[in-house]
């Protein structure tokens, strides 16, 4: 499944990377401290998130996300909105909340890391 999916599912808006929005999502981690995005994602993941700041970019970028969301209607300040347009990661945003965006897309057929 794509970012396309992800918009539809998590009615989302696009804040940055229209032309993103066919990069295949492989898994879903949600999460607001980066280490332990570090920890659970991996290349082509999708990274649900209510930090707003830089770091959550770097973080993409070290990790080759296919994008991040924000939740709860949330918008990064442009500043980040720079940095995610400099490295090429696609933002988007859903009023839902972290839990109920991550049901949706559990339901939606996107898989998580099981973690032992």
């Amino acid at each position: 499944m794509n970012l396309k999916t992800v918009r539809d599912v998590l009615n989302a808006e696009v804040i940055w990377g229209d032309e993103g929005l066919n990069r295949e999502v492989t898994m879903v981690g949600a999460t607001d401290l980066m280490s332990d995005a570090l920890y659970l994602l991996e290349n082509s993941s999708l990274l649900l998130t209510g930090l707003v700041t830089p770091q959550v970019i770097r973080t993409a970028e070290m990790l080759d996300l296919a994008g991040i969301v924000f939740v709860r209607g949330k918008i990064p300040p442009k500043e980040t909105i720079s940095l995610a347009q400099k490295i090429g990661i696609p933002l988007l945003t859903t009023r839902y909340p972290m839990y109920e965006s991550c049901g949706k897309l559990y339901s939606a057929g996107f898989k998580g890391r099981s973690v032992d």
